[in-house]
């Protein structure tokens, strides 16, 4: 007996969460139905699509690298909010076998910081480092919240056309990435009513990359540091940040928001986020 599935693809695979996210959800829910991974390289990507889209028990996957942008032209539907960030990372089988892609990654990177997000803020800025895909759902979600934007980059000229293209109009800035390495003797104002973010969105940090190198003078007082790295979860940028006695999100955060988000739509039912501390033990194991 066959039952119902979604599930994640990318190259590599065997690192991703993602099963073990979704399939500890399922088990709470009681739904009869799986979550896998599969590895798929980047020329076996149609045969993937085509073959998965004759099944009718597919629900949909999730994409990861290096597929987001290379899945696109596979689907019937681009979602306009993946169409805008352009990456997909959630494919989602209709009920007419229609295949619509949507970007998830945006609203999983918010989802911790919606109760700052609710507050009135007289001014709200970013310091985003690092411009590759993980950026542009990032950029995208920050600018429809006011963030005026510092995107940080090896490559500032790309940096600047991410924003050109995700963030048109605003008055956002671009710096080298190295900008942020030496100390600075910049003398912060007043902060009060004010919303400052420090995002790493490189996988600078993470095991097996070289350290992400941020020195601390250059964060406002009172700033929030968000690492989208999640192996190791507590980065050294993280890890400094709580000794200097900042405001730290993490890797999870992002990971299971965007999870929570794709879950809905495969399985029809939201996810049980009142077992995340659980949830979270897992993964941590």
């Amino acid at each position: 007996m066959t039952i119902p599935y979604a599930e994640v693809i990318g190259d590599p695979i065997a690192q991703s969460k993602s099963p073990a996210i979704h399939g500890f959800w399922l088990e709470r829910l009681g739904i009869p139905a799986e979550y896998r991974a599969a590895h798929i390289k980047p020329d076996g990507l149609a045969d993937y699509i085509a073959a998965r889209r004759a099944d009718p028990q597919w629900r949909g996957c999730n994409v990861t690298m290096p597929h987001k942008q290379a899945v696109m032209p596979l689907l019937d539907a681009i979602d306009p909010q993946a169409a805008r960030i352009g990456a997909v990372n959630t494919v989602v089988r209709g009920a007419d076998g229609r295949l619509t892609g949507y970007n998830t990654d945006a609203e999983g990177f918010l989802e911790p910081l919606r109760p700052l997000l609710a507050q009135r803020h007289l001014y709200r800025m970013a310091r985003i480092l690092g411009a590759g895909g993980a950026a542009r759902a990032i950029v995208a979600a920050l600018a429809d919240h006011g963030f005026t934007l510092v995107l940080a980059a090896r490559d500032p000229a790309k940096a600047r056309a991410l924003l050109d293209e995700l963030a048109p109009g605003g008055e956002h800035h671009v710096v080298d990435l190295a900008h942020f390495a030496p100390e600075t003797d910049f003398a912060f104002d007043d902060r009060k009513g004010l919303l400052d973010l420090i995002v790493n969105a490189s996988p600078l940090g993470m095991a097996g990359q070289p350290p992400l190198a941020f020195d601390f003078s250059h964060a406002p007082p009172g700033s929030v540091v968000y690492d989208i790295v999640t192996h190791p979860l507590d980065t050294p940028l993280l890890l400094e940040a709580q000794a200097r006695g900042f405001p730290t999100i993490d890797g999870l955060a992002m990971l299971i928001g965007q999870a929570a988000a794709a879950f809905e739509k495969f399985f029809g039912q939201p996810a049980p986020r009142e077992c995340d501390a659980e949830l979270r033990k897992i993964l941590t194991q």
